[in-house]
This record gives C-alpha cells, sequence and structure tokens, in this order.
C-alpha cells in the first residue's frame, strides 16, 4: 500500500510539473562556490554526484544516467527504496550505479559520457570540480559543502536541466505537502526541539546550521536558544557530554538511531533519563537507516516517503511535553 501510494504522489507531482512546462533557453549559465558553469543545450546524459539531485532529476520526469552507490539507509546495491521508486514510476530501467567511494570515480563518470554532472548537494573539492570540468559542464553547490538547502537542489538542478518552472512548480508542491501534514499536528507548533545522536561518548546535536534542523524550522518548528548558544561557530554539530544532556533545554528531543536496541540503551543511561524531555516521554524516535537517510535531509523524493512517519512521531513528542 505505501509503494502505490508513493508511485501515485510521484504521478501526481509529474502532473502538477508537466502543467509548469515551458520552454527554457539555452545556454544555461548557474553560479556556484567554484565560479560559473555554462550548459551550451539541454543536458540529455546527466551524472549526479552528492544526495538529493538524483531524486530532483527523477522527479522532474528524467532518469540519470549515472548516480551514486549509497552506502547508508540503502539496498544492498546502494540503492534507496524512494529513488528506486521513482524510476520505476516513470517506467525506466535504473541507471548505472556509480562505484562506493568517498571521492567522485573519476574514470567511471567519463566511461558514461555525460553532458552535465550535478553535484549540487555534496561535498565536492575545487580540484574534484576542475577533473570533473574536464569531463562535462558541473553544476557544485551554491555556498558551502553539504549545505544546499532540498529546495535549492531542486531549482538549481531543475535550471540545469532546462526544467526551472517545473522545477519550481515542484518546490512549490512539496511546500504544501509539508504544511499539510505539518498541519495536522498543530501541537509542533509551539514545541523547541533539539536533534541528537550517540557519538563517540558523548551527545552530538546538531546546530542550527544542519539541513535537519533547517528543515524542521522551515516546517514551523523552533530551535531554543540554549541550542542556538551552544552551537556558537559549530556548523554541523556540537557535543554535550552525558551529564550535561539535561542542560540542552529543548521542549523535545528528536533521536536518532540505526536500532531499537541502540536507542533503549542510549535511553537507558540514568543519566540520560533524567533529562526532563526523556522523563515526560517527549522523545520522537527516529529509527532505522531508511527513516533517518529520508529525512537527512529530505529530497524531491524522500519528503513524501519519510515525512508523514517523521512529523507523526515529533507530534507524539510534543503531545508528551504538554502534558
Amino acid at each position: 500500500m505505501i509503494k502505490q501510494v508513493f508511485r501515485l504522489a510521484v504521478v501526481l507531482a509529474s502532473a502538477v510539473i508537466a502543467h509548469a512546462a515551458q520552454a527554457q533557453d539555452f545556454p544555461v549559465t548557474i553560479t556556484h562556490a567554484f565560479g560559473e558553469t555554462t550548459i551550451p543545450a539541454k543536458p540529455q546524459r546527466i551524472v549526479t554526484w552528492g544526495w538529493g539531485a538524483q531524486d530532483a532529476v527523477i522527479a522532474l520526469g528524467e532518469v540519470p544516467v549515472g548516480v551514486p552507490f549509497f552506502s547508508y539507509g540503502a539496498d544492498a546495491e546502494g540503492v534507496l527504496t524512494w529513488t528506486r521508486e521513482g524510476v520505476e514510476a516513470l517506467g525506466a530501467d535504473y541507471p548505472t550505479i556509480l562505484p562506493n567511494a568517498a571521492e567522485p570515480p573519476v574514470e567511471a563518470i567519463a566511461a558514461l559520457k555525460p553532458d552535465l554532472i550535478v553535484a549540487v548537494y555534496s561535498g565536492l573539492t575545487e580540484d574534484e570540480y576542475n577533473v570533473l570540468s574536464g569531463i562535462a559542464p558541473v553544476v557544485a553547490y551554491p555556498e558551502g559543502p553539504w549545505a544546499t538547502t532540498w529546495q535549492d537542489t531542486i531549482t538549481i538542478t531543475g535550471e540545469a536541466m532546462g526544467k526551472k518552472a517545473e522545477a519550481e512548480a515542484l518546490v512549490a508542491d512539496l511546500t504544501t505537502f509539508i504544511g499539510e501534514e505539518t498541519a495536522k499536528y498543530p501541537e509542533v507548533a509551539v514545541i523547541s526541539f533539539a536533534s541528537i545522536m550517540d557519538y563517540n561518548g558523548q551527545v552530538a546535536v546538531y546546530a542550527p546550521l544542519d539541513a535537519r534542523t533547517k528543515f524542521l524550522v522551515d516546517a514551523g518548528l523552533s530551535t531554543p536558544q540554549s541550542v542556538i548558544d551552544r552551537a556558537e561557530g559549530s556548523e554541523f554539530y556540537f557535543s554535550v557530554s552525558y551529564e550535561n544532556f539535561d542542560q540542552i533545554g529543548a521542549d523535545i528531543i528528536i533521536s536518532y538511531f540505526d536500532t531499537p536496541e541502540a536507542d533503549a540503551a542510549f535511553f537507558d543511561n540514568p543519566v540520560i533519563a533524567l533529562a526532563p524531555p526523556v522523563e515526560k516521554g517527549a522523545v520522537a524516535h527516529v529509527i532505522g537507516p531508511d527513516l533517518i537517510s529520508s529525512m537527512s535531509p529530505p529530497s524531491a523524493l524522500s519528503l513524501k516517503w519519510g515525512y508523514p512517519r517523521y512529523i507523526e512521531l515529533i507530534a507524539g513528542a510534543a503531545e508528551a511535553a504538554r502534558r
């Protein structure tokens, strides 16, 4: 049933996009962190690198010729559930999966003969950008690595594809979807949150600049001043000792663990259990690599796949905080 609903969502989104379609002239020049990239003609063979761009291309009605191998939240082939379902909804074969590597596999990318490489949400370095630019035009992130919003990932990818209007329509559709899902739980609008995970014997608290945090703030939740103050100078997260966990100061905790066992072990810690939100049961237990990766950060396809369950868990924690 979930798969059928997801496929219907892809079809409906495609209808919205088709309605917005209009011709876009080439060449297109896109400014990014490493300068400007000019795309001379509508690309026919797109390779994506990093996170989310492959979903943007697919959600806009096309299939890349090459996509990354995803080691987290994916199946044994390195394929994310929502990406595979998005390709299936288009009636296409799954694209070539690039080798599992931290750096762009240059030879494998070159072998696909792309006419565009999209890396708008990635950790691409300037040296890597220069090497890949010898293969095809490369569109990098607009400001910093791993910091592009899901909206910009879609719109920049869409512009590079010659589908700027369609990309803007897709963002509007997904924004409406988020608003409608969030409105089902009015209790979350007055709740502050801190997103955390257990890391190297301490609690990692995601900073306001992290994509997970920014996404939830956009959705209507708030970050407590205590987290903002502690995060000063931190890019994506800051560490708090177990003993100081009770000082985070958020109404609810959103936790991320791969297994129920890891989740239980963390919250069974007597020190962690003393934190006010934990004592009240005001914790959104986000468990499992697939759900975690669907929202970390969300993409053009993972949003409708994961957000309904995600916001339901958050709403449960918010309701507990109000008791």
